[in-house]
């Protein structure tokens, strides 16, 4: 018995060892993460310094300047979550009367307001709401095919005022003022290669993107399995693709951050065992940290956010 439980901490002492890969000593992150049934703050080490059951499987999370965690508890509601689990504030969406189906949130976001931002597929719109839950700002959505499971992926209010939306099934990003006007658009296309189903498979459904400082825009292209900038005419400026990193295979590319040092964190979801899930890489593609622990997050992290960084983090 002794020898078996010698054996299985050995093992675990292994994996969190092997979580975290550093091509340089200094660089390492702490962050949080939304995966795999539990809300997680992991140390540079790779190690699980705080962690909540959330048995579900979110697309966004947000840590607030007061230390407080904007999370998700179910795909309609979005709770905010103090270090000692207690949660302080709640929104819960339902179907309005325009909508016969179900409603479903994907991205949320606290605005320096103090509102917070809900994007409500489904409902086909994107809502403001103040700290008593009353909407005080709402925004028609233009959605081309009903689905509210995969219609709409991140969401993020932009420095001019305006939405930066992914729809997923429309294969196109859509940046919105606030009548819901679209304003400026880019489709995503397959790349020259042929459409292959399934998670490690190839298509043309982006997940979302950030605006950058400069004022291209980066994009989580999804099951595109790459990440492009692109320019206000839509060309392409830079770019990774699926198999460019040395050890890294993309598949579904989602949740991007951008540091303050040029630097880039992308999400790889569905990448299974085999490939890290947190890759940051230089401007000029050279990867500096990994984070890889299929035990730990599984095959499905999305929501994830760096909290060493000193400086803005768009993400």
């Amino acid at each position: 018995m002794k020898n078996t439980l010698r054996i299985v901490l050995t093992i675990v002492a292994a994996l969190a060892l092997a979580a975290v890969v550093h091509a340089d000593d200094n660089v390492g992150h702490r962050f949080i993460a939304h995966a795999n049934g539990h809300v997680m703050i992991l140390n540079a080490k790779g190690e699980i310094e705080w962690q909540v059951d959330m048995p579900f499987t979110s697309h966004d999370i947000q840590v607030l300047p007061n230390g407080n965690m904007l999370i998700q508890n179910s795909i309609t509601t979005v709770v905010e979550m103090t270090p000692k689990k207690e949660i302080v504030w709640k929104h819960e969406s339902k179907p309005i009367a325009s909508n016969a189906g179900d409603v479903q949130i994907h991205a949320f976001q606290r605005l320096k307001n103090g509102l917070t931002m809900v994007s409500e597929t489904g409902n086909s719109r994107i809502i403001e709401v103040d700290k008593d839950d009353k909407i005080v700002h709402e925004i028609p959505v233009k959605f081309d095919t009903p689905p509210a499971h995969n219609d709409t992926r991140k969401v993020r209010k932009l420095d001019n005022g305006n939405y930066l939306a992914g729809h997923e099934i429309q294969n196109v990003i859509r940046e919105y003022d606030p009548s819901g006007k679209v304003v400026w658009s880019y489709k995503i296309d397959l790349a020259g290669r042929e459409r292959v189903p399934g998670g490690d498979g190839h298509g043309a459904e982006p997940f979302g993107a950030l605006r950058l400082k400069n004022g291209n825009t980066l994009i989580a292209c999804g099951n595109n399995n790459r990440v492009l900038e692109v320019n206000k005419a839509g060309e392409i400026v830079w770019s990774i693709d699926r198999d460019e990193l040395p050890g890294v295979h993309l598949c579904w590319v989602t949740n991007l951050q951008a540091l303050p040092n040029g630097n880039i964190i992308i999400g790889n979801t569905h990448a299974g065992p085999d490939s890290p899930q947190l890759i940051e890489v230089t401007r000029d593609k050279k990867v500096v940290w990994t984070y890889k622990n299929f035990p730990v997050v599984g095959n499905n992290l999305c929501a994830s956010q760096v909290l060493d960084v000193k400086g803005r983090l768009i993400r």
